[in-house]
């Protein structure tokens, strides 16, 4: 091999371990670095890291084929998605309370207030349609949602046949022989 190679190689191997070098010596300087920032006086707490709180728009929707049950299946999806049970309240006043639970223990507290009502029937074949619009809060949070806020609107849709007297008339005192419900809500949510 000529000088001038062996020379030239060397040069390269000697870049190479110097190079190794540096990044070692870089590593131990950012470790020891490290261990000083980990280090607490004594006395001292350390404080822990807080997640951020989770914001955002999120969705339910309830569906319901039942007037006569005070539960029905809900799925929330946005910054958090779950499926879950709406505990209805028995009130018929404009703002009542309903309760969330999904699985694990975890609630909340979804205190809702009608703003726009309207229904309409058919005499002649007892079909009968209903909306309902407003609000709604979110609050009472347990579990993983403890903590919970948020509002925002909803639409209540609903079809249904309505039971017959003995004669063929609409019977609008008895409960719907064919009901369904569709609930949609969306509005912020934040989780601390």
């Amino acid at each position: 091999m000529a000088a001038g190679n062996i020379g030239a190689g060397l040069r390269q191997l000697a870049g190479r371990r110097h190079a190794r070098t540096l990044a070692v010596a870089a590593t131990g300087t950012a470790a020891a670095a490290a261990v000083i920032g980990l280090a607490i006086p004594a006395g001292a707490s350390p404080v822990a890291a807080r997640p951020a709180a989770i914001t955002g728009t999120e969705h339910f929707q309830s569906v319901t084929a039942s007037v006569t049950s005070n539960t029905a299946p809900v799925i929330a999806w946005g910054p958090f998605a779950a499926g879950g049970t709406d505990h209805m309240s028995n009130s018929n006043a404009p703002t009542s309370t309903d309760l969330f639970t999904f699985p694990g223990g975890s609630s909340f507290k979804v205190t809702h207030t009608s703003k726009a009502m309207s229904q309409s029937d058919n005499a002649k074949t007892c079909f009968l349609e209903f909306t309902d619009k407003g609000t709604y809060k979110l609050s009472g949070g347990t579990g993983k949602y403890k903590g919970i806020s948020g509002h925002g609107t909803f639409t209540v849709t609903g079809i249904g046949i309505a039971a017959r007297t003995k004669k063929g008339a609409c019977n609008p005192n008895a409960n719907p022989v064919a009901f369904q419900e569709i609930i949609s809500a969306s509005g912020p949510v934040r989780l601390p």
